[in-house]
């Protein structure tokens, strides 16, 4: 396992997380707000996640079924992380987010296609 740290653009979100020994397992998902965003998913369970600094700064969307929250800075609008409806009880790591960078074993995801995509075993 690794110990990594990130947070969005201006630095008002910092987090650090463990993670899986490089390459890390990593999700490119296809969904409208993914593909507009440039998010890469990793998983991090709740407990190996920590919200650093800038729980103020964050502000919430909803979209679809509204399961996901989606959290950004309200400052510079970074989306680091997340709450994906796919995993209750992780977070998603926005990849792009993590400084330095790590090593990453990408997987696409169909997510204009979710349901079906994620009755094949892999999801958002």
């Amino acid at each position: 396992m690794i110990n990594v740290s990130g947070g969005c653009h201006c630095g008002a979100v910092r987090f650090r997380a463990e993670m899986p020994d490089p390459p890390v397992p990593a999700l490119d998902c296809n969904c409208s707000v993914c593909s507009m965003t440039g998010f890469i998913h990793i998983m991090v369970p709740h407990g190996k996640f920590e919200l650093v600094t800038g729980r103020k700064s964050l502000s919430s969307y909803r979209f679809g079924t509204g399961t996901a929250e989606h959290l950004f800075c309200s400052t510079c609008g970074v989306k680091s992380f997340y709450q994906p409806r796919s995993h209750p009880d992780s977070w998603s790591i926005n990849a792009n987010c993590i400084d330095p960078p790590v090593e990453l074993a990408i997987e696409h995801f169909d997510g204009r296609e979710w349901e079906k995509a994620a009755g094949q075993g892999v999801h958002q």
